[in-house]
């Protein structure tokens, strides 16, 4: 069974995060919400509440397929400067597992150097912030085991780009189709 851990923080953008939950779902991909602080309910940018499955503590990341890291403000900041955060996020790129990352927080990956020499796309206002990689003006970027994607106008791609890459671009375009997505 292929399996996502979905990061979330205080301050995370609700439809980067959900978009990826519910369409990873419907493509019968397991999904698993995990808070990166100290209780499961965690506060969205925008004052909505998501009740996560996990608490960070509490999760084998060993058993994780892919993670993924919503953007939004000041969401990115809580998972940048969360320790358990970077030391997983550095693991997977070690082991060449998918790591995604949306809007603001492919800095995270900036900040640990795996970006260098990447392919990427992210939000504008943050492409300055991340030194070495190069900057793609497309929704979605795909290089090696890294998936970016620039933001809340971009998430049903990226949802989509991810359910491609774990399950294969039949699903994708099933899942597509059924959301009325129009490619």
């Amino acid at each position: 069974m292929i399996k996502v851990s979905v990061l979330l923080a205080d301050g995370f953008e609700e439809i980067e995060a959900l978009t990826v939950v519910d369409l990873l779902r419907r493509a019968q991909i397991y999904v698993d919400t995990i808070s990166v602080k100290d209780d499961y309910t965690v506060h969205g940018a925008h004052g909505i509440n998501v009740q996560t499955e996990d608490l960070f503590e509490e999760v084998n990341f060993v058993e994780a397929d892919m993670i993924v890291l919503p953007g939004g403000m000041p969401g990115t900041t809580h998972l940048r400067e969360h320790e358990g955060v970077r030391r997983v996020v550095k693991d997977f790129a070690a082991e060449g597992k998918l790591i995604g990352a949306i809007c603001a927080a492919p800095l995270v990956l900036g900040d640990l150097g795996l970006l260098k020499g990447k392919r990427i796309t992210c939000y504008p206002d943050v492409e300055k912030e991340i030194q070495g990689a190069v900057m793609l003006r497309t929704q979605v970027a795909v290089d090696g085991n890294i998936i970016t994607s620039r933001g809340v106008g971009t998430a049903n791609a990226f949802a989509l780009k991810l359910i491609e890459v774990l399950a294969g671009e039949e699903k994708s375009r099933e899942i597509a189709e059924a959301i009325v997505y129009e490619r």
